[in-house]
């Protein structure tokens, strides 16, 4: 009867354990309180990867991070390595109410914040109609730039022209 009552004591404490893990780990991730509904995987995750997320109105396809359905809706959670700037890039901003705007499209149910996560900090981005109507200008503005015959540098980030796949084609390239 002792071993009983000491096998169900350790049994117990290892279920703690396990909860106060994966407590932390959630909680490290960034992800918010919620089920899991879709994880963008890479090739090294045992798991099949996710289709993307399309819109036919909007001619807009991504594959967030994850979606965790919460109480306040599905959200979309878009993780990056780096440590955080001061404040988000409005380049970062945009894909996630990407998401936000996909995520709309394919389940009915508007979003009401997006989550950027970076190793250090993580933003709840709101997705409003300010924001709304930012993201759908630069996607007109984008499509617009497309058809041009060519395009100016929209920074001055050494650093950016360095990592970029038209470096060796562009006439505008920055020498760090």
């Amino acid at each position: 009867m002792l071993f009983l009552f000491i096998l169900a004591f350790i049994l117990l404490f290892l279920g703690w354990l396990a909860w106060s893990r994966s407590t932390n780990l959630r909680q490290e991730s960034g992800l918010p309180v919620g089920r899991l509904i879709y994880a963008d995987s890479t090739a090294k995750d045992w798991r099949p990867t996710e289709q993307p997320l399309y819109s036919d109105s909007h001619r807009l396809v991504g594959k967030p991070d994850y979606l965790v359905e919460t109480p306040q809706g599905i959200i979309p959670v878009e993780v990056k390595s780096s440590r955080a700037p001061t404040i988000p890039y409005w380049g970062r901003l945009l894909q996630l109410a990407a998401y936000c705007l996909l995520v709309e499209e394919t389940t009915g149910c508007t979003p009401p914040h997006g989550l950027l996560k970076y190793a250090d900090a993580l933003y709840q981005v709101d997705f409003n109609q300010e924001l709304r109507r930012e993201l759908l200008a630069t996607m007109s503005e984008m499509r617009q730039a497309r058809l041009a015959d060519n395009i100016s540098r929209s920074h001055q980030q050494p650093g950016k022209c360095a990592a970029c796949g038209f470096r060796y084609t562009c006439a505008e390239v920055l020498s760090e």
